[in-house]
C-alpha cells in the first residue's frame, strides 16, 4: 500500500495502458479509427506490403497507381513498419498506439528525470541511475515526470507517426547524455560517448526523416553552433551525434534518399502548386498556429495547457524583472521552451511566403516541395516539457502540500481524453459504443471492420473470379479499400509518383474534370489523390454508410484511356446511371456480411 501511494501515477498510467488493451481486444475491428490520411492512406499502404510479402524486396512494384515502385511505401527498417510485419493491421495499429504511450513515457522520464533529480549527479549507468531515482524522496519528481510523459502520449497525433513523435524526447535525452558526458572529467567518457554515438545512429529505427529528421538535424545543428558560442569551443560530442543520427537516417530510410537524391524520375512533387498568402497574412498565421496547432499535430494545448504556460511565462519574467535579474530571463530553460514555440510558429508562416519557399528550392534542390513547416510537430512537446516545468517548481514550493502539480497534469490528460479530435479514436470508439449499444442511436459512420468490409470483398473476389494484379479502380469509396482487400488498383493516395502517370490519369477523369472546375483544380494543382471524380457533386468518397453527398448516379470517363492503363474492373458503391453509355459492362451486385456497402461490379468492354 505504501508502494501504492508513493508510485500511484505510475501504478495509474499501467491501469490506463491495461484498460485500453482490454477494452480494444474486446470491441476488436468494430473500433472507431481515424480516416484521413490514416485507414485511407498508410494502412492500406501497410496492407499491400503484407498481402505481396513486399516489406524486404527491391526492383518490384506495389500494386496500386498502375504499379509504383515499392521505394515509395514505408521502409522496413522503422519499427512501426515492423509491427504490421509481425500483426494483422488492425491489431498493429493498436500495438504501435499503446508502444507510443510507453515510449513517449519512457522517453520522457528518461530526458525530465536527468534534468531534475539527476542534474549534478556523477552516475552513468542507466540501472545505478534508475535505482537512484527510485528513492522515496524523488518520488514526487518522478511521478511528475511519468505523468507529463503520460499526457504526451495520450495526445492523439498523426498515428502513422506517433511513435515518431513520442521518440523526441528519447534524442534530446541522448544528445543531452553525449554532451554533458564529453564535459565531464570522467576517464571512460570517451567509450561512454561512442555508446552513445551507437544508440543515436540507431535513433531513426523509431523516427522518420521527411516528417521529424530533418528537422532534428537542423536543430542540433543551431545547438551545436549555440553551444559552440557559448562554450568558447566546439562540442566533438555533438557533432559527432549530428554525423551517426545523419549517417544512420540515411542507412535506415536508404530507399527514400534513393529516390531523393539519384532518380531523375519528375514527380507530382515537381508540379504542385503552393498556397502562399501576403506577407500581411503572416503574422495571422503564425498566431492561429501557435494557438490551433496544425491538422496532424491536434495537441488540444490551447484549451488548458497554453493559458497555464502563458500565464506563468508573464508570471516568471515579471518576478525576474522586478528582481532586476535581467540574466535569468535569458537563462531560463521556461523561456527557451517558449523561445522554440514562437521559432516554430513563425517558421510555418513564412513557409507560405513565395520568396521564402524559392530560395528553401533553389539551396536544397531535391527537397523541392518538401514542408519544411513541420517545426510545429515539435510544439507539442515543447508544450508538455514546458507544463512539467511548471508543476516541478510548484512541486519544489510544496504549493498546497505539492497537490497542485499533479492536478494540472491530471487536468491536461483529461481535456486530451474527452476532446474530439480527428485521431481521437478512444474517444470515437467510446462515443459511438455508447451512442448504439446503450443508447440505441444508428450513426452514420463506418467502424474499421465496415470500412474495409474483407468478408465482403472476398466474396466480391471469388464471385467475379479476380485473379491477382488485375487492374481496377474505384468509384464513390476510398481506392485504399481495394488496396487493402489485395485487389490492384489504377488509382490511389500518394504525394510522391511520376508526373507522367498523373497526366495519363487526367485523360480518365478529363469528361468529370471539365464539367467540375473545382475538382479540375484540386487535381492539377495537387494530385496526390489520383481518385475517379464526379462531374457534379464536390466529393462521392465518403467514409459513410450513406451516400448522402451523391446527386448525380452519372459517371463521367473516357473509358477508353482506362482501358489502355490495363483496367478490368471497376468497383462503385454508386449504381451507374449511364454504366453502358460509358463503356462499362455490369457484372454484380454485391452487399452482406454485415457490411453497409452495395458494390457494384463493372467490366471494361
Amino acid at each position: 500500500m505504501k508502494l501504492l501511494k508513493r508510485r500511484f501515477v505510475i501504478f495509474a498510467v499501467l491501469l490506463f495502458i491495461l484498460i485500453i488493451s482490454v477494452f480494444y481486444c474486446a470491441i476488436g475491428e468494430n473500433s472507431y479509427i481515424g480516416v484521413h490520411d490514416n485507414m485511407d492512406l498508410f494502412i492500406a499502404q501497410f496492407a499491400m506490403l503484407r498481402n505481396t510479402g513486399t516489406f524486404f524486396s527491391h526492383g518490384v512494384s506495389a500494386p496500386f497507381l498502375g504499379g509504383v515502385s515499392r521505394d515509395v511505401l514505408p521502409g522496413e527498417a522503422s519499427l512501426y513498419t515492423v509491427l504490421y510485419m509481425i500483426f494483422s493491421p488492425f491489431t498493429a495499429y493498436i500495438v504501435g498506439y499503446v508502444l507510443k504511450l510507453g515510449i513517449a513515457v519512457f522517453s520522457c522520464v528518461l530526458l525530465f528525470v536527468d534534468c531534475t533529480i539527476l542534474s549534478g549527479e556523477k552516475i552513468d549507468s542507466f540501472f545505478e541511475r534508475a535505482r537512484f531515482c527510485l528513492k522515496e524522496e524523488y518520488a514526487s519528481e518522478l511521478n511528475l515526470a511519468v505523468g507529463a510523459g503520460f499526457l504526451y502520449g495520450v495526445l492523439n497525433l498523426f498515428p502513422a507517426f506517433g511513435i515518431s513523435f513520442a521518440s523526441i524526447p528519447l534524442i534530446v535525452y541522448l544528445l543531452r547524455r553525449i554532451y554533458l558526458t564529453e564535459k565531464s572529467d570522467d576517464p571512460k567518457r570517451v567509450r561512454k560517448m561512442a555508446e552513445y554515438v551507437v544508440l543515436i545512429f540507431c535513433y531513426p529505427f523509431v523516427s522518420y526523416f521527411s516528417y521529424f529528421g530533418f528537422f532534428i538535424l537542423g536543430y542540433l545543428f543551431i545547438g551545436i553552433i549555440w553551444m559552440w558560442i557559448r562554450d568558447k569551443k566546439p562540442s566533438f560530442g555533438l557533432i559527432a551525434g549530428l554525423v551517426a543520427l545523419s549517417v544512420g537516417f540515411v542507412v535506415f530510410e536508404y530507399r527514400l534518399f534513393g529516390m531523393m537524391l539519384f532518380s531523375d524520375v519528375i514527380t507530382i512533387r515537381d508540379t504542385m502548386v503552393q498556397s502562399f498568402v501576403p506577407a500581411s497574412e503572416v503574422p495571422g498565421l503564425i498566431l492561429d498556429v501557435f494557438v490551433n496547432g496544425m491538422m496532424h499535430a491536434e495537441d488540444c494545448h490551447k484549451y488548458f495547457v497554453m493559458p497555464v504556460c502563458l500565464l506563468y511565462l508573464i508570471f516568471l519574467n515579471g518576478r525576474f524583472v522586478y528582481k532586476k535579474n535581467f540574466r535569468g530571463i535569458f537563462t531560463d530553460v521556461y523561456n527557451l521552451c517558449a523561445l522554440i514555440l514562437v521559432f516554430n510558429a513563425v517558421v510555418y508562416g513564412i513557409y507560405f511566403i513565395r520568396e521564402v519557399n524559392d530560395v528553401f528550392a533553389t539551396v536544397v534542390p531535391p527537397l523541392k516541395g518538401f514542408q519544411f513547416n513541420r517545426t510545429v510537430f515539435f510544439s507539442p512537446f515543447i508544450w508538455c516539457a514546458m507544463l512539467f516545468i511548471i508543476a516541478y517548481r510548484m512541486s519544489k514550493k510544496e504549493i498546497l502540500k505539492g497537490v497542485l502539480s499533479y492536478v494540472v497534469i491530471a487536468m491536461a490528460v483529461v481535456i486530451v481524453i474527452i476532446t474530439p479530435t480527428r485521431y481521437n479514436d478512444l474517444r470515437g470508439t467510446l462515443y459511438h459504443v455508447v451512442k448504439e449499444n446503450i443508447q440505441g442511436n444508428k450513426l452514420d459512420d463506418l467502424n474499421y471492420r465496415e470500412f474495409y468490409s474483407e468478408e465482403l470483398f472476398s466474396d466480391v473476389k471469388k464471385g467475379i473470379g479476380y485473379k491477382e494484379g488485375e487492374w481496377s479502380v474505384a468509384y464513390g469509396m476510398h481506392p485504399a479499400i481495394l488496396e487493402y482487400n489485395g485487389i490492384a488498383t489504377l488509382d490511389g493516395y500518394l504525394g510522391f509518383y511520376p508526373q507522367s502517370y498523373k497526366e495519363e490519369f487526367r485523360k480518365v477523369i478529363a469528361p468529370a474534370l471539365s464539367k467540375n472546375p473545382s475538382s479540375a483544380a484540386y487535381f492539377d494543382e495537387w494530385g496526390a489523390r489520383c481518385y475517379l471524380y464526379s462531374g457534379t457533386d464536390a466529393t462521392i468518397v465518403m467514409a459513410t454508410k450513406s451516400m448522402y453527398g451523391v446527386t448525380d448516379n452519372n459517371i463521367y470517363i473516357d473509358a477508353g484511356e482506362l482501358k489502355k492503363l490495363g483496367c478490368k474492373y471497376l468497383f462503385s458503391r454508386i449504381d451507374i446511371a449511364n454504366a453502358r453509355e460509358e463503356g462499362l459492362t455490369p457484372i454484380g451486385e454485391y452487399s452482406g456480411y454485415n457490411s453497409p456497402y452495395n458494390i457494384y461490379v463493372y467490366g471494361l468492354e
